[in-house]
């Protein structure tokens, strides 16, 4: 059975601005998964609607054979258990971060599902050490860098110990450094079981992680499922997505062009 099944949904913001529109696809258990797509194509709204924080106007998304809806969510037992088994991270950590300490953070994710205070701690401490934070542990999140809120912000997700975890546009705004130990990071969780599912134009990662991919159209419908391979070597999709462009210099008094992407994946 699907882990995730969207079953022709749309979605409109104030039902008159289209971000979805008839959008279908399945996501099996530890799978690798991506969405790509230009700023706009509906990419986060995607994500959003597999973490139940939105809901289609039209359409079904299915959480392991179970609708999640305003009305599934009102149910203390499935709501309970989908926000312990799906885990969003969210592009700004600073959404996510709110509690005066690290360690704060990384307790309320446990509190909030019923967890013992001491199997609370061993859970942050255990989180802590996993994501090499320790030293961060007394200090508040805004005296954090952007890579630092990155590992906490994930951190309070990890605490939960999710099957799923969704990653909208992780590498945004991370240095170099960061960059890879979060790729790193998101595969060794994958091969532990978890479900990986990703948003982001960012083709470099969509090529490292080598996930099954869905490319979302700048009018918001899927233009195409395939492996990173067979998307990302499709120059003529890509530039149909806007997710690369051709560049065109002169050589010799003659015009030549190629293929160019603003983001780690580059193809000459």
């Amino acid at each position: 059975m699907s882990i995730f099944e969207l079953d022709n949904i749309s979605y409109s913001y104030y039902r008159r601005y289209p971000a979805l529109t008839d959008v279908s696809l399945s996501i099996q258990p530890g799978e690798r998964f991506a969405v790509i797509g230009s700023n706009g194509s509906g990419k986060s709204t995607l994500l959003q609607l597999l973490a139940g924080l939105l809901h289609p106007h039209e359409g079904r998304v299915l959480f392991d054979g179970n609708e999640v809806s305003e009305q599934s969510l009102k149910t203390e037992d499935f709501r309970r258990s989908f926000r312990s088994r799906v885990g969003f991270i969210f592009q700004d950590s600073d959404v996510q971060l709110f509690c005066p300490t690290v360690f704060d953070e990384l307790l309320f994710g446990p509190m909030q599902l019923g967890l013992s205070e001491r199997d609370s701690n061993a859970r942050a401490e255990e989180i802590l050490a996993m994501l090499q934070i320790g030293s961060l542990r007394d200090r508040p999140p805004h005296m954090l860098s952007g890579g630092e809120k990155k590992r906490v912000a994930l951190g309070c997700v990890l605490t939960m110990n999710p099957d799923v975890l969704l990653f909208d546009e992780p590498t945004n705004g991370l240095d170099p450094r960061t960059q890879v130990y979060l790729l790193e990071l998101m595969l060794a969780l994958n091969e532990a079981g978890k479900t990986i599912i990703i948003a982001t134009h960012d083709l470099g990662l969509v090529g490292e992680i080598q996930a099954r991919v869905a490319a979302l159209s700048e009018d918001h419908r899927i233009e195409r499922i395939g492996s990173s391979q067979d998307i990302l070597n499709d120059e003529e999709l890509l530039l149909r997505m806007n997710l690369v462009h051709e560049h065109y210099h002169f050589h010799n008094g003659k015009k030549h062009s190629h293929i160019h992407s603003h983001y780690l994946f580059h193809k000459h």
